[in-house]
C-alpha cells in the first residue's frame, strides 16, 4: 500500500513535470513562431507603417493586445513620438499633436527606466499619485510596457494593454513582448533602409525620367538644328554651284520636298514699282503655270501685305472671304480649292521681293506650327540667294551690254599692245641674256666669280645666323694644263675646260655650286653639309673622273686636279678669307704631289703671315709631345688589354695638335722619320708603365720604304718585353703605295711584329687589301661606321668585311662617337669592339731634344 501511494507521487510529479516541459517547449514554439513572422514581415513589408499593424497582428495571437501602440524617440528632439496607436478605448489612432507629451505619461516612465514594467490599473494609479508620472488617457485594466533598445541605446517603447480585469499578463507573454522588442529595431532597420533604398530609387528614377526627357528634347532640338543646318548648306551651295535661276527654284523645290509635304508649289516675286506679281515657278497638280497679275486680294498678297507667314485652313479661308480681307474674282471648282494653304514671305533688306507657297488639295496633308516654323526658315535663307541672283541677273546684262562695248574698244587696243608686248618681251630676253653674261663664264657656262662670291655671302650669312647649316668650298686647279694647251692647242684647251665643268658637275648635287673663277681654276660650294666627309667625297670623285686622259689629235695626255677644301667655321667673317684658305690648301696639295686634296690647316696661312717663324714652327724635334690612351672596349665597356695611342704635339700657333696632322709640315723626311721612330720607343715604354699587353700605335707608310724600313726593324728589335707594339698604317697610304713597301709590310709579319689597318673605308671599300697582307687588327674609320647606321648598302659592305676577317682573324674595331647608344646599335650590325674615351698619359723623357710629356 505503501508502495503503491510512492509510486502514483512520483508519477504525480513526473506528470507536472512534464506538464512543465511542455508548457515551456510550447512557448519557446509561441516565441520561435513570433520571431519568424517577425522576420518574414520586416523582409516583405516595404513601408514602417504597414510593419506595425503587422506586428500588432502577430503578438495579438500570443497574448491579449487589442491595444497596443509603439514610441519611438525623434533623433532631433530626442522626445517621444507615436509610430503606432490602436486602441479599444482612446481610439485607433492618435495625431501627432497628441503624442507631443508621451514623456510625462507612464510610457516616458518606461523610456526614462529602462526596464520593462507590468502594471494593474490600481498600481498605476498609486504611481501616477506619487508624482511618478502622468495617467494620459484612460487607464487599462493591465499594462505592460517594454523599452526598446538599439545598441544598448534606448530608442522607444512598445506597449500592450488590457481593459479587462480578467485578462492579465503571465510571465511568459511578458518574456514574449520583451523578445518582440529585441527583433523589432533589427526589423524597423531593415524596413527604413528598405523605404530609404525605395525613396532613392523613386529619387533617381525622378531625376533619370527627367534627364532623359531633357535629353529627348535636347535630341528633338539637336536633330532640328541638324536639319536646319543640312538646308543651310544646301542653300549655300544653290548660291554657289548653280548660275541659272530656273535651276535655283528647281533646286529650292526639292529642299523643301525633304522637310515638308511640297507637292503643290510655287514661287512667286513681286515688283513694288509695277505693281505685278509674277510666278517664275508654278509646280502644281491642275495646272502647269499661273499668268502673271496685277496686286489685289488674294493669298499671296496677304502673305506680301502683312510681312509674315500665313497658315490658311478652310475655316480660316471662309472668314477671310467673308471680312474681305480675301477676294476671289472668279469662282473655283471645289476640288481645286486648297484645305490647307501655307505661304511663307521672301523677304531681304529691300523689303518683301515675293513669297514661296505650299499648298494641299482634298485633305491630303494638313500643315502645321512646326511646318510654318521651317517654311518661314527656308524662305529668309532663300530670300538672299534669290536676291543675289536676281541682282547678279541685272548686272549681268548690264555686263553684257558693257561687254560689248569694251571689246570694241579692246579690239582697238589689241593690236597696239600686242606690238608693244613683243618690244618688252624682247627686251626683257636682252635684259635675261646680258645678266647671265655678266654673271657666267662664257666658255663653259658656269657661274662666274662674280655669282660664286655673291652666293657664298649669301651662305656664310646664313651659317652665321644658324651654326648647324655647314658648308664647304674646294678650291680646284687643274695639273699639267699647259701642257694640254701648248700641244694640243688652245681650242683643244677650251674643249677639255668644258669637258671637265661637265665632269665636275656630274660630281655634285643640284644645290651644291660649281663656278669657273678663270683659266684653269674651279671652285665648288657644297652646302646642307652633316659630315666632314661628304666634302672629301666630292674631291676623291673629281680626282677620280680626272684619272681618265684627255684625248684629242691623235695624242692623249694626262691631267689632274689639285684640290683644297676648307669647312664653315664661326671666325670666318667675310669671303675673302673663305677663298683663300683653300687657294692655299690647293697650293700645298699641288706642292705636295699633285692630284690629290688637301684640308685647310690653320699652319697653311699662318706660316705666310709669319715667314720668318717658319723654320722654327716646322722643327717637329723641338716640339713638346704627349701621348693620349684610349682603351679598345666591348659593348659591356669590358678592357680588352689593348689600347690606342695616339701623339700630339703642343705647337705654338695650333696649341696641342694631332702628330697626323703635324707630320705633313715637316721640314723633310730625315725629320720626319727621326721623330716617328723616337715616338715608337716613347710608346712602347708608356704601355710598359701603364701595363698595356698591346699598345695600337698609328705609323706613316714612310717608315716602309726603302732606306728607312732598317730604321724601323731596328727600332722594334729593341723593344723587347712583356708589352706589344701594334704599328698601324692608314688604309689611303697603303692603298697607294708602292710595291717595296707592300713587301716591306709583309716582311714585318713575317718577323712577327703586330700590324694593323687604320681608318679602313674612309671614302671606299676595297676588299682586297685585306686578303693580301695578314693584319691583325683593322680600325673602321668613324665616318664608315655612322653610315652603316645610315644607309642599307654599307650595311652590306660591312657584312663582306666581317667575313673577310672572320677567315683571316682579323680583330675589327669600330671607331666613332664614345656614346653607349652608338654602340649599341653598332652591335646589332656585328661590330663587338669599339674604341673608349679618350684621355691622357703621363711621362717625360727628353733623348735626343725630343721633350715628351706624356698625360695620364
Amino acid at each position: 500500500m505503501d508502495d503503491l501511494q510512492i509510486t502514483l507521487s512520483r508519477l504525480s510529479y513526473k506528470n507536472k513535470k512534464l506538464k512543465a516541459l511542455v508548457e515551456k517547449y510550447k512557448q519557446s514554439h509561441q516565441l520561435q513562431s513570433a520571431l519568424i513572422q517577425l522576420s518574414e514581415q520586416a523582409s516583405t513589408v516595404a513601408e514602417l507603417s504597414l510593419l506595425y499593424p503587422a506586428i500588432h497582428d502577430i503578438l495579438q495571437k500570443y497574448l491579449p493586445s487589442k491595444s497596443f501602440y509603439a514610441a519611438l524617440a525623434n533623433q532631433d528632439t530626442q522626445n517621444l513620438e507615436i509610430s503606432y496607436f490602436s486602441d479599444e478605448k482612446d481610439g485607433i489612432s492618435i495625431t501627432q499633436d497628441q503624442s507631443t507629451n508621451l514623456d510625462e505619461g507612464v510610457t516616458g516612465y518606461i523610456y526614462k527606466t529602462g526596464n520593462t514594467t507590468y502594471f494593474t490599473k490600481s498600481q498605476m494609479l498609486d504611481y501616477a499619485a506619487k508624482g511618478m508620472f502622468k495617467v494620459l488617457g484612460t487607464p487599462a485594466a493591465h499594462w505592460v510596457g517594454v523599452p526598446v533598445y538599439q545598441e544598448n541605446e534606448i530608442i522607444g517603447v512598445l506597449v500592450t494593454q488590457s481593459y479587462d480585469e480578467n485578462l492579465g499578463y503571465s510571465s511568459q507573454q511578458i518574456e514574449l513582448l520583451e523578445f518582440m522588442s529585441l527583433y523589432l529595431t533589427t526589423a524597423i532597420e531593415r524596413v527604413k533602409k528598405r523605404e530609404l533604398l525605395e525613396a532613392k530609387v523613386k529619387q533617381r528614377t525622378k531625376e533619370l525620367t527627367q534627364s532623359n526627357n531633357a535629353l529627348s528634347q535636347e535630341i528633338q532640338q539637336r536633330k532640328n538644328a541638324l536639319q536646319r543646318q543640312q538646308i543651310l548648306f544646301k542653300i549655300s551651295e544653290l548660291a554657289t554651284n548653280v548660275k541659272n535661276l530656273d535651276e535655283v527654284y528647281l533646286n529650292v523645290h526639292k529642299i523643301i520636298k525633304t522637310i515638308t509635304y511640297a507637292e503643290n508649289l510655287y514661287i512667286a516675286l513681286y515688283d513694288k514699282a509695277s505693281g505685278w506679281v509674277n510666278f517664275p515657278y508654278y509646280a502644281d497638280q491642275f495646272q502647269e503655270n499661273a499668268q502673271p497679275r496685277q496686286f489685289s486680294k488674294g493669298y499671296s498678297e496677304l502673305v506680301i501685305s502683312t510681312e509674315s507667314t500665313q497658315l490658311i485652313d478652310p475655316i480660316r479661308a471662309k472668314a477671310l472671304i467673308q471680312s474681305g480681307v480675301v477676294h476671289r474674282e472668279q469662282p473655283v471648282a471645289k476640288e481645286r480649292v486648297s484645305t490647307s494653304w501655307l505661304g511663307a514671305p521672301l523677304k531681304t533688306s529691300q523689303g518683301v521681293i515675293g513669297l514661296i507657297v505650299c499648298q494641299a488639295y482634298n485633305h491630303n496633308h494638313v500643315f502645321d506650327n512646326e511646318d510654318s516654323e521651317l517654311i518661314t526658315f527656308v524662305s529668309h535663307q532663300i530670300a538672299s540667294v534669290l536676291e543675289t541672283k536676281l541682282a547678279n541677273q541685272a548686272l549681268e546684262k548690264s555686263h553684257q551690254a558693257l561687254e560689248q562695248h569694251v571689246h570694241e574698244k579692246t579690239k582697238e587696243l589689241r593690236q597696239t599692245n600686242l606690238h608693244l608686248k613683243m618690244q618688252m618681251q624682247e627686251r626683257k630676253k636682252i635684259e635675261q641674256q646680258l645678266y647671265h653674261d655678266a654673271h657666267h663664264d662664257s666658255l663653259t657656262g658656269l657661274p662666274n666669280r662674280s655669282l660664286f662670291l655673291t652666293q657664298l655671302e649669301k651662305t656664310l650669312q646664313h651659317f652665321q645666323r644658324f651654326p648647324n647649316y655647314h658648308f664647304a668650298v674646294l678650291f680646284i686647279d687643274l695639273d699639267k694644263f699647259k701642257e694640254i694647251n701648248d700641244q694640243l692647242g688652245h681650242h683643244e684647251g677650251d674643249q677639255f675646260l668644258i669637258s671637265v665643268a661637265d665632269s665636275f658637275s656630274q660630281c655634285i648635287r643640284e644645290h651644291d655650286l660649281l663656278a669657273r673663277l678663270g683659266g684653269d681654276e674651279f671652285v665648288i660650294l657644297l652646302t646642307h653639309l652633316t659630315d666632314h666627309q661628304q666634302a672629301q667625297d666630292v674631291a676623291n670623285r673629281i680626282i677620280e673622273i680626272m684619272k681618265k686622259p684627255f684625248c684629242a689629235k691623235g695624242t692623249c695626255l694626262q691631267s689632274g686636279a689639285s684640290i683644297g677644301i676648307t669647312y664653315s667655321n664661326q671666325n670666318y667673317k667675310n669671303t675673302d678669307e673663305i677663298i683663300r684658305d683653300a687657294d692655299a690648301a690647293m697650293y700645298y696639295a699641288k706642292n705636295a704631289g699633285r692630284n690629290r686634296y688637301e684640308l685647310y690647316h690653320p699652319l697653311l696661312t699662318e706660316a705666310l703671315a709669319h715667314n720668318t717663324l717658319e723654320q722654327e714652327m716646322h722643327h717637329l724635334d723641338t716640339l713638346p709631345m704627349s701621348f693620349k690612351c684610349s682603351e679598345i672596349i666591348t659593348l659591356d665597356e669590358h678592357n680588352e688589354s689593348e689600347s690606342l695611342f695616339e701623339a700630339f704635339g703642343e705647337h705654338s700657333v695650333l696649341g696641342s695638335t694631332s702628330f697626323d696632322i703635324l707630320k705633313k709640315f715637316a721640314n723633310d723626311k730625315e725629320q720626319h722619320v727621326k721623330v716617328e721612330l723616337m715616338l715608337l720607343e716613347q710608346a712602347y715604354e708608356q704601355a710598359l708603365q701603364a701595363n698595356v699587353a698591346m699598345a695600337l700605335l698609328p705609323c706613316s707608310a714612310l717608315l716602309l720604304e726603302h732606306y728607312e724600313f732598317p730604321q724601323l726593324l731596328n727600332t722594334l728589335n729593341k723593344l723587347q718585353g712583356p708589352s706589344q707594339l701594334c704599328l698601324l698604317f692608314n688604309e689611303q697610304e697603303i692603298r697607294y703605295a708602292c710595291a717595296s713597301q707592300i713587301e716591306n709590310l709583309k716582311n714585318l709579319t713575317l718577323a712577327g711584329f703586330s700590324i694593323g689597318l687604320n681608318d679602313f673605308a674612309k671614302d671606299r671599300c676595297e676588299l682586297n687589301v685585306l686578303t693580301e697582307i695578314n693584319f691583325d687588327y683593322l680600325l673602321l674609320s668613324s665616318t664608315f661606321s655612322k653610315r652603316v647606321l645610315q644607309e642599307e648598302r654599307y650595311h652590306l659592305q660591312l657584312q663582306g668585311v666581317l667575313a673577310i676577317t672572320t677567315i683571316t682573324n682579323i680583330k675589327v674595331i669600330a671607331k666613332g662617337p664614345s656614346i653607349l647608344n652608338f654602340r649599341a646599335l653598332l652591335d646589332k650590325h656585328g661590330l663587338a669592339f669599339f674604341i673608349s674615351k679618350q684621355h691622357d698619359l703621363q711621362y717625360t723623357d727628353n733623348t735626343d731634344n725630343l721633350s715628351n710629356s706624356i698625360s695620364h
